[in-house]
């Protein structure tokens, strides 16, 4: 997220709470797609990570955003006194920080993936001209792959004090999630509830499809963790109160007051009054609506602690007043429009939706979590019912692509949006994926090391 909400309307019912997500419906004419990317950076010079302040002077995360500000005229977001992100103050796209200094951009709704791959492209080039006097680059990796978490910097930002503090309570991979990892995510529109329903179980059914085709985190600590996507695995055993694949979505009567009380039960972290965050973590948003908050008796809620405590729910797809695409590692700027191409070609025609439903509807929830499970270490060649995702991605990429023809979005060029899944075709033509890549080549040409990721793997 870009910045914590900050709306003071009391809430007085569990029905205000169904609403808020009910306002997210809109007319198909409507929908847009919006792409997040994080990125870790480090400084060329030694392969180091970038602390926020810098190192032998302001060349860190600080002066990267300072940089960034002058750069686009976009609006600071501040944490006290820490700037930790930037904002498009004509409600476009913004600029933010993961725990780790990993570098965010949460990209404006936009209506075609052609725009999203601009986007990126000019954001990424002004990443560079600001990241370079700097000595400064950025890796296209899932998980920064030298590092220890002891090595990984600390961002100030209070939210994140909080969760540091949480997290080992109730896993064992949650520091690795917050500082090591990055992902690439795209965002989608619904126009009903039934649309939300249908759209909510595609997209988590074929999750592990998405994790399989972008697995591109091989690497931990200086050497091949033993997986393709080992930032998929982290989620195993991050926090499995607010992680996972929702088997009650695919439930009778799923719907927006379902998920609302899933959300009502998932532990907390914090409540934010004014610039400050107060622990809450271990409570429930239920206390907080009662005013029963042990942490803070009497309190009430507000719109904004409902909408920042939903930012820290975080299942393979996250229900907002849209839908959140969460099962991908990061990659290079081809891989980042084609997951949002893919998607987008699957659930935004309806008859691509219809047979995408088709291709998943017949799985059972145990089915689904033992893909789940497979997916990090296996990717392509997991399988369900006796079909390798090779196989069922083979469908899904001829599903996708027909619903991309039929929205017929053209560049200047006369080209589709269809374009952007050619890299998927050649990784379900070949089976490989991007980790599988790079891990021959620390097999062969890199002798071992993970260093010449960071001359291989960067933007």
């Amino acid at each position: 997220m870009a910045r914590d909400i900050s709306d003071t309307t009391p809430i007085e019912s569990r029905e205000e709470l169904v609403s808020w997500f009910e306002v997210g419906s809109k007319p198909e004419t409507e929908f847009r797609l919006g792409t997040e990317h994080e990125k870790v950076p480090f400084y060329s010079a030694d392969l180091a990570p970038v602390p926020y302040e810098g190192r032998d002077g302001p060349n860190g995360i600080r002066a990267l955003l300072e940089g960034m500000q002058r750069e686009t005229g976009w609006e600071p977001i501040t944490d006290f006194d820490a700037l930790i992100g930037l904002a498009d103050p004509q409600g476009g796209g913004a600029i933010s920080l993961e725990p780790g200094g990993q570098f965010e951009l949460s990209g404006a709704p936009l209506d075609s993936v052609h725009e999203t791959a601009s986007e990126l492209a000019l954001h990424l080039a002004q990443v560079k001209k600001v990241a370079d006097p700097l000595g400064i680059k950025f890796l296209s990796l899932g998980m920064s792959p030298a590092w220890t978490l002891a090595q990984t910097p600390v961002m100030p930002k209070s939210r994140y004090k909080i969760m540091t503090a949480y997290m080992p309570k109730v896993g064992t991979r949650g520091l690795d999630m917050m500082y090591r990892t990055s992902t690439v995510q795209v965002n989608l529109d619904f126009s009903s509830e039934a649309d939300m329903v249908k759209k909510l179980r595609v997209s988590l059914a074929l999750q592990p499809l998405a994790t399989a085709l972008f697995a591109n985190s091989p690497f931990t600590d200086g050497k091949p963790n033993g997986r393709l996507s080992e930032r998929s695995e982290i989620w195993r055993d991050t926090d499995n109160n607010r992680a996972g694949m929702l088997p009650f979505a695919f439930e009778n009567g799923m719907g927006f007051e379902r998920y609302v009380d899933y959300a009502l039960d998932v532990p907390m972290y914090f409540i934010k009054r004014g610039d400050d965050y107060h622990d809450v973590t271990g409570a429930s948003f239920r206390h907080l609506l009662e005013g029963k908050l042990a942490q803070l008796p009497g309190e009430r809620a507000t719109m904004s602690d409902w909408a920042n405590h939903l930012s820290t729910i975080f299942p393979e797809v996250r229900l907002k007043r849209y839908l959140e695409m969460r099962g991908a590692d990061v990659g290079p700027p081809a891989h980042i429009a084609a997951l949002s191409a893919f998607f987008v070609g699957l659930l935004y025609d309806r008859t691509s939706l219809d047979a995408a439903w088709d291709l998943v509807k017949s799985w059972t929830a145990a089915e689904r979590q033992a893909l789940r499970d497979a997916v990090p270490a296996r990717a392509l060649a997991a399988s369900v019912r006796g079909r390798t995702l090779q196989d069922i991605g083979r469908e899904g990429l001829k599903i996708a692509r027909a619903g991309l023809a039929a929205r017929n979005r053209r560049n200047a060029a006369g080209q589709d949006e269809t374009k952007f899944l050619d890299l998927l075709d050649e990784r379900i033509a070949t089976g490989r994926v991007a980790a599988q890549d790079v891990l021959a080549r620390y097999d062969g040409e890199w002798n071992g090391s993970v260093s010449p990721a960071f001359s291989h793997c960067i933007y």
